[in-house]
Order: structure tokens, then C-alpha cells, then sequence
């Protein structure tokens, strides 16, 4: 069996078992292409190393070999041709808590404005990536349940979000601007109810590695990112950035923040509090609003 066989099962497997398994798969049929392209139809450790090598990161390229050694003991278990790469070739990984870009109003409204790089004025590639990010970054979602968006589910209370991770639907109310701006792209690509909201004329939306590139191509090109392999905003971080907003607009009243944990923890589709709690992120706003309820409690506990 040749090794793109050996991937599409694998990846099945996974896939039959609830996983989105997204990334990996990607991953791994690249490493396919490269092993077949060198003749391979088993895999080769050095083959494996040599194409996580090619990894722009430290972090990635332990990603890529991890990922392509747990692929490799899965097929060894049936084919002992199949060579186990070493794990810690590349080091091993220290778990460090990714720190979220905070997104300022004007950082946003420039990503938004550069996506006319895309495209001549009035093209539909630009207005698509200018609506999908503005609602990202206006509504906290998951790229993925942005892109799964059907014209059936923007209703006249908000976005139906449906089969979330815990398999439930929930409903994500959008304020009066995001709802204009939903309204106007879609007066101007109109569909069936079960179209989806994101798409050219084709017919066809954009994949998650095409948004991704694209985001990371407007990033870097407004200055936000250096090279490929440095750190910088990810698309993810419109998500966080949406939380630590919204906790802002509660100032320093305890009860009001309580409140709107409950809420946003709903909102973003979080099982549990604990879950919301690693969105929010200190800013010089929330910081100053800390600061001066302490110095409240100094004062207080001083008299």
C-alpha cells in the first residue's frame, strides 16, 4: 500500500472518532508528497527528519517530527518497513502559554482596510476577507465556525451557531453595525439558505489554510509580524482580543464583572467559567481598574 493510502486511512480513523484532526492531516500529506517525491513508499526516519528540518521554527519543526512519529508507530504496528524517527531529534518542548495579541480598534480597522492589497476595488476577494475578519473581531468567533456559516443561520436575533464543540447550538446576538455589514455583503452575494455566507461567485468558500496565509500576509505587510517563524498576532488572538474588550466595559464594579463572566462564558460557547478565564488577559485599562480597587481596599481596611 502506497504511503497516501496509508495517510487517508489514518486520518479516517481519527476523523471517525469525533477528531477534527485539521492540522495533522495537512501535515501529513505533505510529508507524503515529499517522501514520494524522494521514491519512498514505507516510512524512513531520516526522511521524516529531514522534512520536519524544513520547519521555519524550533516549535514547528518538534510539531511536524511528533506528529509525523505518531503517524509512523501507527503503521510499524502493521509493517515493520516503517521506521520510527527519535523524538527528542529537535529538543524537547517546554509548554509555554501562547500570550495573546490585544487588538487595538485602529490595529483592526487597518487589517481590515489592508485587505484592498487583495484585489482591483470592488473585487470579491477583498470584501470577503474585510467582512470575515470585521466579524471575528466583532463577534469572538472560532475561524472555523465563522467559515461554517450558512445564509440560514443569520437570523433576525443574531448568528445560530450550530454542532459546536460540546454539540450544541447556541445563539451569538451581533450588534447593529455587524449586522449592516452582514446584510450588505449579503446583498450583494445573495444565495440558497444552505450557501455558504463566505464565498466567491464560484460558489466555493475559503479553506482554513487559505485564510490563515492570507491573514498572515496582511499582518506582515501593516508591520504586525516580522519573517516567517517569529511570533506575532495570530488570527486567534481577534478572539481574545474580544473578551478582554468586552471585560472593559464593566469598569470596577465587582457585581457587574461577575455578570459578565457568566455571560461571555455563553457567548463564546464555553462549557465551563474556567475556560473563559484563559481568554482574558490583562490590558492598561483592566490594569488601572485593578490598581484603583486595591487602593479602595487599602484605604478602606486603613480607616
Amino acid at each position: 500500500m502506497m504511503l497516501v493510502e496509508n495517510v487517508e486511512r489514518y486520518v479516517a480513523l481519527h476523523r471517525s472518532f469525533g477528531y477534527n484532526f485539521r492540522t495533522p492531516t495537512g501535515l501529513l500529506r505533505n510529508f507524503v508528497a515529499f517522501a514520494e517525491a524522494h521514491g519512498d513508499n514505507v516510512v524512513r526516519a531520516d526522511r521524516a527528519i529531514a522534512w520536519a528540518s524544513e520547519a521555519p521554527s524550533p516549535a514547528q519543526r518538534r510539531n511536524r517530527l511528533l506528529t509525523m512519529r505518531r503517524f509512523a508507530l501507527a503503521m510499524h504496528a502493521e509493517d515493520a518497513r516503517h521506521e520510527l524517527p527519535t523524538g527528542d531529534v529537535f529538543g524537547k518542548a517546554r509548554h509555554v502559554r501562547h500570550r495573546a495579541h490585544i487588538w487595538t480598534a485602529e490595529e483592526i480597522a487597518l487589517l481590515m482596510d489592508t485587505t484592498a492589497l487583495l484585489g482591483q476595488p470592488g473585487a470579491i476577494r477583498p470584501l470577503i476577507y474585510q467582512t470575515l475578519f470585521g466579524l471575528l473581531a466583532a463577534t469572538g468567533l472560532r475561524i472555523s465556525k465563522a467559515l461554517a456559516l450558512r445564509v440560514r443561520n443569520i437570523g433576525e436575533d443574531g448568528l445560530v451557531i450550530l454542532a459546536t464543540k460540546f454539540r450544541k447550538n447556541r445563539l451569538v446576538p451581533i450588534h447593529d453595525s455587524t449586522r449592516r455589514a452582514l446584510d450588505d455583503w449579503l446583498l450583494m452575494h445573495s444565495g440558497h439558505p444552505d450557501a455558504s455566507v463566505f464565498r466567491s461567485n464560484a460558489g466555493t468558500g475559503p479553506a482554513y489554510s487559505t485564510v490563515v496565509a492570507i491573514f498572515l500576509q496582511l499582518t506582515r505587510a501593516v508591520g504586525l509580524r516580522g519573517a516567517p517563524g517569529t511570533p506575532g498576532p495570530r488570527i486567534h488572538d481577534l478572539r481574545h482580543s474580544f473578551a478582554a474588550r468586552s471585560l472593559q466595559q464593566c469598569g470596577s464594579d465587582a457585581a457587574a464583572v461577575a455578570r459578565h463572566i457568566t455571560g461571555l462564558r455563553t457567548y463564546l460557547g464555553h462549557a465551563h467559567v474556567s475556560d473563559t478565564f484563559w481568554y482574558l488577559q490583562a490590558t492598561p485599562t483592566l490594569m488601572a481598574g485593578i490598581a484603583e480597587a486595591s487602593e479602595a481596599l487599602h484605604q478602606g481596611d486603613a480607616s
